[in-house]
């Protein structure tokens, strides 16, 4: 009789596809190798995945031998990923290569989140090109939801916060956009001068932090990978 779950064969594909084609999965992996490790980062890399289904998927990885959890001492748990896990690394990455070159480049309205472009954002900031001082980048999306239109990236040469709600801290540099061109030059599929001659990216602030935020803001690993569909 065949598990509920399973492919009912012993072939290595369909033992594999048992643990890593769920649902969602991926996508946890996909937090995971990009350095998230408690439970509400990797949830806000996946914030249409309610929270109980991600501890059950985190579960199931756990008991796959694919994830341990540890206790951090500080009050929360931590995911990390075992040998088994980090060889999943490569296929993940494949996947989403795969997913560049190949699927339609135009971007559905629903596909573009603007809540993991920032978080995107946010974890590749390129720390030893930052100045000494700290720096405040205001974004404003004017297409987006009201309540996700504003966001703050405070960088500071060892850290980086992102702030949905005001910390009154005074910007250094503004940044107005709309999610599309801004998910176009995450990407890889629009350059920054591109976006700024025809206005559809306007960055205000000193000259030197304007020029100089582009090496700050790394774009996506996958950036480089040309698409071959049309």
């Amino acid at each position: 009789m065949t598990r509920k779950g399973t492919y009912g064969q012993f072939c290595p594909v369909a033992k594999a596809s048992e643990v890593f084609a769920e649902r969602w999965t991926p996508l946890i992996l996909r937090e995971m190798f990009m350095g998230s490790t408690r439970f509400s980062h990797i949830h806000r890399g996946v914030p249409l995945m309610s929270r109980s289904l991600l501890s059950k998927r985190l579960q199931e990885l756990e008991r796959a031998g694919v994830i341990e959890r540890i206790d951090a001492g500080s009050g929360y748990d931590e995911y990390r990923l075992t040998p088994a896990g980090e060889e999943l690394r490569p296929i993940v990455m494949l996947l989403g290569t795969w997913g560049k070159q190949w699927t339609r480049r135009e971007m559905a309205p629903g596909d573009l989140d603007v809540g993991l472009l920032m978080w995107d954002m946010r974890r590749r900031i390129d720390y030893p090109q930052l100045p000494e001082e700290q720096v405040v980048v205001y974004f404003e999306y004017h297409d987006a939801p009201i309540k996700r239109r504003h966001w703050w990236l405070i960088l500071n040469r060892d850290e980086a916060d992102l702030c949905l709600v005001d910390p009154g801290l005074e910007p250094d540099l503004y940044v107005t956009t709309d999610v599309r061109t801004m998910v176009g030059i995450w990407m890889g599929d629009l350059s920054y001068g591109s976006a700024l001659q025809t206005q559809a990216l306007k960055i205000e602030g000193p000259r030197d932090l304007r020029n100089r935020l582009p090496s700050w803001l790394r774009l996506s690993v996958f950036a480089d990978v040309e698409r071959r569909a049309g």
